[in-house]
């Protein structure tokens, strides 16, 4: 707290001469101030202004630390909520707490306790919203709680959605908190989804405008966008409802050939907002650089634009492994971009071991499908490509399970694997 901030806040007065030579503090090792606490003068300086003091009597040397009477909001902080001087102070500064004895922030405690908090969800909403101590229970929390609890399957939910995030209680009920769940309400549903889609993204939601998010919300219905796209982009990636540029995000996805009436259409628009422009442009240039020209890109997103959000590393991990190594054609891949979601070394490299000893042994035709393999699951892929071969599938299970314990024993030492020995 700032010297002149604590001066204010206290309502006694100091008077010092007006000599100038008098008016001149020298702080030394030896300087010893002591100020005694009145209400009938003033501090002043060379006449030009006044302010209240009001200090213990206390010495003031470099061996002796100022002993100052903290106020009491802020001793309610460290004392009660474990709050450190510092962050205690902070929220005093702030003007976050203004109290001078404990009934009220008492009568706050409680009312969270009548309503089911324990003394830890209680710790938790003080440390994240310290200034609800300072407000009045039946004025500024009732109201919102019996909205909450208008509904009966929102009762058991509010404890953690407001231990997770109280500052919902600081919006208007009238102005932000009834319209929003309204809104929510139209395609969560069931109370449940509204409040778990609240405890993963409130921020999300509650740093964008609430007539934006509903502008953007038309704009998709406008386009065609389904209930059921909509209530899907909720619940996964909120904050594309704060976008400035909505508009022009639905063309884009448009003219790359999605219909707004499908799910893709609200994969490919999340991808691309989150992406951008640059590191979209990043992306497209490391698969051209393995092969692929610009319409496949296109055509892949298109089937799965999910692809994108693959990292940089994770391309060119496996584009690596299954051309340089594995000496096959780039653009196999792209019959089956869900290649690029799978592990390297759990999935990719021991079925690759497997077919490329069948291609060795010319147990597999070559014009086979290459990808194919990789999307059945494990039962399928062993029953089709290690124990429909007899004679060899003894070898066969031993080299996928050799791949396999490799990629086990490299994740536990945190290590990745990309290597495929070829026997």
């Amino acid at each position: 707290m700032s010297l002149s901030g604590y001066l204010q806040h206290n309502n006694t007065h100091i008077e010092l001469s007006k000599s100038p030579m008098s008016n001149k503090l020298f702080f030394s090792q030896n300087l010893v101030l002591c100020l005694i606490t009145t209400k009938s003068t003033t501090l002043k300086f060379n006449n030009h202004f006044s302010f209240p003091l009001s200090l213990k009597c206390s010495s003031i040397t470099t061996s002796q630390s100022e002993s100052i009477t903290q106020p009491f909001a802020v001793s309610y902080l460290i004392n009660n909520f474990d709050f450190s001087t510092e962050s205690a102070l902070k929220a005093f500064n702030l003007r976050h707490v203004r109290f001078n004895t404990p009934d009220r922030p008492d009568s706050v405690i409680n009312f969270l306790k009548s309503y089911g908090f324990s003394n830890s969800n209680i710790r938790i909403i003080i440390k994240k919203a310290p200034w609800l101590l300072s407000s009045q229970p039946h004025k500024m929390l009732l109201p919102k709680f019996q909205f909450f609890l208008s509904d009966a399957s929102y009762s058991s939910d509010i404890i953690p959605l407001l231990t997770a995030h109280p500052r919902i209680l600081q919006g208007s009920l009238e102005r932000r908190i009834i319209p929003f769940f309204e809104l929510l309400s139209r395609y969560l549903k069931t109370n449940k989804d509204i409040i778990v889609c609240l405890i993963r993204y409130w921020t999300a939601f509650s740093t964008n405008p609430h007539d934006r998010i509903v502008s953007n919300i038309n704009l998709m219905v406008d386009f065609g966008f389904s209930d059921s796209t909509i209530a899907r982009l909720l619940r996964t990636r909120p904050s594309i409802f704060g976008s400035n540029d909505m508009i022009k995000l639905l063309e884009e996805i448009k003219g790359l050939g999605f219909k707004p009436s499908t799910t893709a259409f609200g994969t490919a628009l999340m991808t691309k907002q989150l992406l951008g422009n640059i590191l979209w442009d990043k992306k497209v240039d490391v698969f051209k650089k393995w092969g692929w020209s610009d319409e496949d890109v296109i055509r892949v997103f298109r089937s799965q634009p999910g692809l994108m959000l693959t990292s940089i590393d994770k391309i060119n991990l496996v584009m690596s492994f299954w051309v340089n190594q594995m000496g096959w054609d780039p653009l196999a891949l792209t019959k089956n971009p869900l290649m690029f979601s799978f592990s390297l070394p759990k999935r990719i490299i021991p079925r690759a071991s497997v077919l490329q000893f069948l291609l060795m042994k010319g147990l597999r035709k070559k014009k086979a499908s290459l990808v194919r393999p990789f999307a059945y699951s494990d039962d399928i892929f062993l029953n089709k490509y290690v124990f429909s071969f007899k004679e060899e599938s003894d070898y066969l299970l031993k080299l996928y399970n050799e791949k396999m314990k490799l990629a086990n024993a490299t994740e536990n030492n945190g290590m990745p694997s990309t290597k495929c020995v070829m026997h």
